[in-house]
């Protein structure tokens, strides 16, 4: 159970892409995806480019076909967060005096108007030596609207060899999904193995996305925001709660903070690992200085050790 816990924080604390998005419901507080939306209502809407008519035909000789409007996630705005430049967070994850691993959070942009969030988690020496702990998170989205593209993940915790991938069919309404499980996973020997689909709505975030996506939002104190999200063979709501602002110590220095609690409405993968808290600072940065996973035998903290 610890060790399910640690990885909690890993993957949504590291990871909260918490994984994709269709249409918001209505809270308290819109979302980002929200007001993006609801500022680009009050714009006028890209086109495609029109087809060009042949050369042996004249121009006046047929009407222009109207452009067919882009889908809703193509239209958001795109993100400028100072991160999306480029960062690398590591971490130590902690049970309570004893410090159980580490992890990375990278954020690699590219010159195509995408950008690679990867995460990566490890036990320590002591631990890995008789519980290996060693998972990869990748994920490419969009730079507008940090829409997710591609989610795959490989987890090697023990004896439970996993590797899944999820690609996003905005248009084509679906979030592919292919899910294997391996006896050995250096000679490949397959345990178990699925290709299924989920249908969606066109928003839909991963884990990795929805993380990032709520380090752009305002975190005004006791709001909400919600997100749709894909995870494995699922589709469900995200709700984003802001609790108050802290100050938190950790070895970098004290912090202004804003406390943020992701919970799931409905069953998903936070339901049974205790509730998740993630602190970020309190400037445009919004850096996850500390997340906590509470379980029964106390907590588990992933906390941020260095910053690039």
């Amino acid at each position: 159970m610890f060790y399910r816990a640690l990885k909690s924080v890993l993957l949504l604390s590291l990871a909260l892409s918490i994984s994709s998005m269709a249409a918001e419901s209505p809270v308290s507080s819109l979302s980002a995806q929200s007001q993006s939306a609801a500022t680009l209502d009050k714009q006028p809407q890209s086109s495609a480019t029109l087809e060009t008519p042949s050369q042996s035909i004249p121009s006046s000789s047929r009407a222009s076909a109207p452009a067919k409007p882009l889908s809703k996630w193509q239209t958001l705005p795109e993100v400028n967060a100072p991160w999306m430049k480029g960062e690398r967070l590591e971490y130590e994850l902690s049970w309570g005096f004893i410090t159980a691993g580490y992890a990375t959070l990278e954020v690699k942009p590219r010159k195509d108007g995408k950008t690679e969030f990867l995460t990566f988690a490890t036990a320590n020496k002591t631990v890995n030596k008789f519980y290996p702990v060693h998972d990869t998170v990748y994920t490419l989205v969009r730079n507008k609207g940090l829409m997710t593209d591609v989610f795959r993940k490989s987890l090697h915790e023990g004896t439970f060899h996993n590797k899944s991938l999820i690609r996003f069919n905005r248009d084509g309404k679906k979030a592919v999904l292919s899910d294997t499980v391996f006896k050995d996973p250096v000679n490949h020997y397959v345990k178990r193995s699925a290709d299924t689909s989920v249908t969606i709505e066109g928003l839909e975030h991963s884990i990795m996305s929805a993380f990032y996506l709520v380090r752009t939002l305002p975190l005004k104190e006791g709001s909400t925001s919600r997100f749709s999200a894909v995870s494995g063979e699922k589709r469900y709501e995200l709700k984003v709660v802001i609790h108050k602002r802290e100050k938190i110590k950790t070895d970098l220095g004290e912090f202004n903070t804003v406390k943020v609690e992701p919970v799931l409405d409905g069953d998903g993968i936070f339901k049974s690992s205790g509730r998740i808290f993630i602190w970020f600072t309190d400037d445009e940065r919004r850096l996850p200085v500390l997340m906590q996973c509470e379980i029964k035998l106390g907590s588990i903290k992933a906390t941020l050790t260095k910053v690039k």
